[in-house]
């Protein structure tokens, strides 16, 4: 058909204006309605349309249209004023501008519909004003591309796949750990897990909820995972950036050193040797809960070296805090005992030994005891991988005691030995950077945190950063509690001038102005291990329905101190009775605490925290269950009695005897059953089974025995008696079997 023989009747027909142009492959159409009524798939070529006819043709068009439609150009009949002349030519500019859009985009799309030969009525239902001509666009390319997409998609599929197929299918669980934890380790979809929560276990649970340790490994166990023993032990957490604080240039630095080992293996009384004091009369319950530095002077080789030695706790609970200390340092004392061995918290600083490659001293205390087993202590040491010098290995060892002070100033000589030997470097002439230990918050001074500098030196008016914290040192206090200036590299100060309590393990360092300040703690994110989400949302393995709970507050006086109760807790088994702790905090009790209690009727524990009288008057007042605690174990035992407590009685039934009951009679008190003892006795006060044809109808216990009218105590076997309980259907035949009630010891 030719277009442009009908074209002048169409117009007539729609009196509508238009713009065409025809050259190089090129439609242009500005004519809305019209372009819906062409079906431009029975174009075969646009070469067709480049003849001078067709040309001729189009300028017959416009001028019999007249003046007003114009090539490639729709004006308005505006008059040619000086006050619109302006306007008409800014009109014109960028009518022009459009109209070559229109012809890319119509070029582009016409060969598109021609090659795919789509329907004209898809053509028909796109409108050509800017805005739909982009989203026709994209339409059209996402359909052309389909295919591509599918083909893409597949090959995504196979590769994941066979990632997965080849993939080593073990998994280490070893705590709770969150449903979205979960998927991540086992690379399964999280709704994939909740749904099999669901359906197998009847457990409701959403992706940030934690699962106990045994469902988690049934989880994993049923898509086929092999659970990896606890004895492997990961090393994540374990490299600290020791690369980027210290530094093989400027000056030598003094050494840090740790001191680690199992709870009573005789720390602080090393220490107390060594340093001539009395720490160990301070602690409260004789046990170290908390990391503290202590600062030496000692001379060796004609030189006076000073050592920073840090004692941590060696309870198990305290895990965090000894591997906080191991971090930072250069030199461990590894404590045992010759009288006790290598015992379980032994074995943990022996891994952090070896897997953070730190040299090492081991130091076999309590050698003026009886029991001696220091050569068989440095066998097993051997079997760990820590090879002393006697057995032709490279580690030190040393025998001590610190009641008779022996071999103490040889253990010294040997720390400054290897000391010298050691190239510890820091630069102090840059900005400081160092790692938190400890952080509280004083009642009167505001957040206060225990540092170790580790490069560069901190100056008053330095302003901090440390995890979403930042502040400006106000002051700093030496291990002689004296405020000095500046710290230099290998110190450990205290500081006062963040604005909240930094995170405890976290690093710090100087920032130069406040807007980077600002900027690095955006960009920061705290991973709050003693969080209590391992307690208030963790799901059980048991029915939680049948489950008790209660609620609880903590308050500590130290993060050190709030991480190990968690820790501690979370590992207090809660089949039984489940603990929701409400809130876990810094600080001492506030009436917002005692507010949460009262409408939660929650138990509140404080650690280490000094509790005014007026506090005490409120709780008493609204009787609210408080304990306070200056020792971890007396915590721990109270928690555990209290667990205890809200259990329900079990009993242990013991047979006792049987009877057979022969007669009945009914009285007004109740029915009576005449019984024959068969076997054993009967007793007053019993437990009591009836089974009538090997069904048991009634259970409970007896309140009256008597026989020939006489209450007694027992019947025994081949006697007569009456009996009465709570049951009055009594039948003649039933057969009672007599029970003995003993309570069971309770266990969570």
């Amino acid at each position: 058909m030719n277009f442009f023989k009908y074209f002048d009747e169409i117009l007539c027909i729609y009196h509508l204006p238009f713009s065409l142009l025809c050259f190089d492959n090129t439609l242009s159409l500005t004519l809305p309605k019209l372009i819906s009524a062409i079906d431009l798939s029975s174009i075969k070529s646009m070469n067709s349309m480049k003849s001078n006819n067709d040309f001729n043709n189009t300028e017959n068009i416009s001028n019999k249209l007249g003046n007003k439609y114009k090539l490639g150009l729709y004006e308005k009949n505006i008059i040619d004023t000086p006050k619109n002349k302006n306007r008409i030519i800014k009109k014109k500019r960028k009518i022009s501008s459009d109209t070559k859009k229109d012809e890319i985009f119509i070029d582009s799309r016409t060969e598109l519909l021609a090659e795919r030969s789509l329907p004209s009525s898809l053509l028909k239902s796109h409108k050509l004003n800017n805005k739909n001509r982009k989203k026709d666009k994209v339409k059209l390319d996402l359909v052309q591309s389909k295919d591509d997409l599918v083909m893409k998609l597949s090959s995504y599929k196979e590769k994941n796949s066979l990632i997965l197929n080849q993939s080593n299918k073990s998994v280490l669980i070893d705590s709770p750990v969150t449903i979205y934890e979960l998927s991540c380790k086992l690379n399964i979809p999280e709704a994939e897990i909740i749904t099999y929560l669901f359906l197998n276990k009847g457990i409701s649970a959403t992706i940030n909820q934690v699962l106990d340790v045994l469902i988690a490994q049934e989880v994993a166990l049923h898509y086929d995972f092999v659970l990896i023993k606890m004895e492997v032990k990961p090393s994540i957490g374990l490299n600290v950036n020791k690369k980027n604080i210290t530094l093989p240039i400027g000056i030598k630095r003094l050494p840090i050193i740790a001191i680690l080992g199992h709870v009573d293996h005789g720390k602080t009384t090393l220490l107390d040797s060594i340093l001539k004091t009395n720490l160990v009369q301070a602690e409260y319950g004789g046990i170290t809960q908390a990391i503290s530095g202590h600062e030496l002077h000692w001379q060796y080789d004609s030189e006076v070296y000073k050592l920073i030695l840090l004692d941590t706790p060696g309870h198990e609970s305290f895990k965090t805090m000894r591997l906080r200390s191991a971090k930072v340092a250069d030199i461990v004392l590894l404590i045992i005992a010759a009288d006790d061995g290598l015992q379980p918290q032994t074995i943990e600083s022996i891994h952090y030994i070896k897997q953070m490659n730190l040299q090492c001293i081991v130091v076999i205390t309590k050698i003026d005891k009886i029991i001696n087993n220091a050569n068989k202590i440095k066998q097993d040491l051997g079997n760990m991988g820590l090879l002393v010098e006697e057995l032709g290995g490279s580690i030190i060892s040393i025998q001590v005691s610190a009641i008779t002070h022996e071999n103490i100033p040889t253990l010294l000589s040997t720390i400054c030995m290897l000391s010298k030997k050691s190239s510890l470097f820091a630069d102090p002439e840059q900005s400081a950077r160092g790692t938190i230990l400890e952080a509280y918050l004083d009642k009167r001074q505001g957040p206060l945190a225990n540092v170790i500098v580790q490069s560069g030196t901190l100056k008053l008016g330095d302003i901090i950063v440390s995890s979403n914290t930042s502040g400006k040192v106000k002051r700093i206090t030496n291990l002689s509690n004296i405020e000095i200036r500046s710290s230099e590299p290998s110190s450990f100060v205290q500081i006062l001038g963040f604005s909240s309590v930094p995170q405890a393990g976290s690093f710090f360092q100087v920032v130069t102005n406040e807007k980077e300040a600002k900027n690095y703690c955006l960009q920061q994110s705290i991973d709050q291990v003693y969080s209590g989400k391992l307690l208030d949302t963790r799901i059980s393995t048991y029915n939680n329905a049948n489950i008790k709970k209660f609620n609880l507050i903590v308050k500590a006086n130290t993060q050190g101190s709030l991480e190990a109760i968690i820790q501690l807790l979370s590992q207090i088994p809660q089949a039984k009775v489940q603990i929701n702790l409400l809130s876990s905090n810094l600080g001492n009790l506030s009436n917002r605490d005692i507010d949460l209690a009262i409408s939660t009727n929650s138990l509140i524990i404080a650690f280490n925290l000094n509790i005014s009288s007026q506090i005490r008057i409120l709780l008493k007042k609204n009787k609210i269950i408080f304990e306070h605690f200056n020792n971890i174990y007396e915590l721990f035992d109270y928690v555990q009695d209290y667990m205890l407590d809200l259990i329900e009685p079990e009993y242990e039934k013991i047979p006792i005897g049987n009877a057979i009951v022969q007669t009945v009679f009914n009285m007004n008190q109740g029915s009576v059953a005449g019984c024959f003892v068969s076997k054993g006795k009967l007793k007053k006060a019993c437990y009591i089974h009836v089974n009538r044809k090997g069904i048991l109808v009634y259970q409970g216990h007896l309140k009256s025995l008597k026989q020939m009218k006489n209450s007694v105590d027992e019947v025994f076997a081949m006697n007569e008696c009456g009996l009465m309980s709570d049951y009055n259907q009594w039948q003649q035949n039933d057969v009672i079997d007599a029970y003995e009630l003993v309570l069971k010891d309770k266990v969570l």
